[in-house]
């Protein structure tokens, strides 16, 4: 039998690290016996997460980025967090190369690996095994790209490769830079090939009612926000330049544009509100493309359980 390895994925701001943690807690009854655990096995940790978010993977983004926190992780092993200097770029190929070897190492423990985040083009290049391009960084290159917006960049990948542009996120610069580098190296951006994987994936997908999830959204960002401009403020004065903090996602942007006093911090509010929840709009439809996804309410722990139980025999 292939080994078994979960993934739990979904929307921002659903609840996938918290399932993820007492999935870890619960594996010393999954696959291995029938039946829902007793309380006194809680204690017990067999599960090891491996973080799927492409901003999480950085030292110092912790606030914006909704990393967990050590008490919230509640002993349970997590790969991938902090892994990199913000100041670098993280590629996809490199996230699958340690997630890999992140897998192997925690079945080598007897373990139970569980992917987890809602970067669907990292999830997907371990599921799939994806042949990524074997196209290394270009220095240069991105040193020249480093003063494009998203719009620009985008500009720059539509004329040279047409299709590529068709399905990228245009709003996210790492992955246009990326997509303009192979593009210039290989004349266009090659068709994902994939391999057979070794492993047998469950892939557990989280979902809430729109409006549920936009007040989550809303009350989250409410929350975070003074502590997050503290920490944009702290990793620019440490080094990080404006215009790399605003290529690091959305809570970064904004931030980072209300700090140079380019927007209000009224405009920054609503911003963040209404592009955050547009951003877990494009990352259900990138996973709903996937049917092998098995979709539950975060809450339904019992019934993502037996689930589990049932097709894991």
């Amino acid at each position: 039998m292939k080994s078994k390895v979960l993934v739990i994925l979904g929307p921002t701001a659903v609840g996938k690290s918290d399932l993820a943690v007492k999935m870890a807690h619960l594996y010393n009854g999954l696959i291995r016996t029938k039946g829902m655990v007793d309380q006194t096995s809680l204690d017990e940790v067999l599960g090891e997460v491996i973080s799927a978010d492409s901003r999480q993977v950085y030292k110092g983004l912790d606030i914006g980025s909704g990393k967990i926190t050590k008490k919230e992780m509640q002993g349970v092993p997590h790969h991938l967090l902090d892994a990199m200097n913000p100041k670098k770029v993280f590629t996809v190929d490199l996230w699958k190369e340690k997630a890999e070897k992140a897998i192997v190492d925690i079945l080598s423990r007897g373990k139970l690996p569980i992917i987890c985040g809602g970067t669907g083009f990292y999830i997907q290049s371990v599921v799939d095994n994806i042949i990524l391009p074997d196209v290394p960084p270009n220095k240069t290159l991105r040193k020249e790209l480093e003063t494009n917006n998203t719009e620009e960049l985008f500009k720059i990948l539509k004329k040279l490769d047409p299709k590529r542009a068709k399905n990228i996120d245009k709003h996210n610069s790492v992955r246009l830079v990326r997509a303009i580098e192979i593009a210039k190296a290989l004349g266009t951006v090659p068709k994902m090939k994939k391999k057979k994987s070794k492993y047998d994936f469950i892939q557990i997908g989280l979902t809430l009612p729109s409006e549920i999830l936009k007040e989550r959204i809303h009350v989250r960002l409410m929350e975070r926000l003074p502590k997050m401009i503290i920490e944009v403020r702290k990793l620019h004065l440490d080094g990080l330049s404006w215009k790399r903090l605003e290529s690091l996602g959305l809570e970064y942007r904004f931030t980072a544009l209300y700090l140079q006093k380019k927007i209000s911090k009224s405009k920054m509010l609503e911003r963040l509100n209404t592009e955050i929840g547009q951003y877990a709009r494009r990352q259900m439809q990138w996973f709903k493309r996937d049917a092998r996804i098995k979709w539950f309410d975060p809450s339904h722990i019992e019934e993502i359980y037996t689930w589990i139980q049932t097709i894991s025999y």
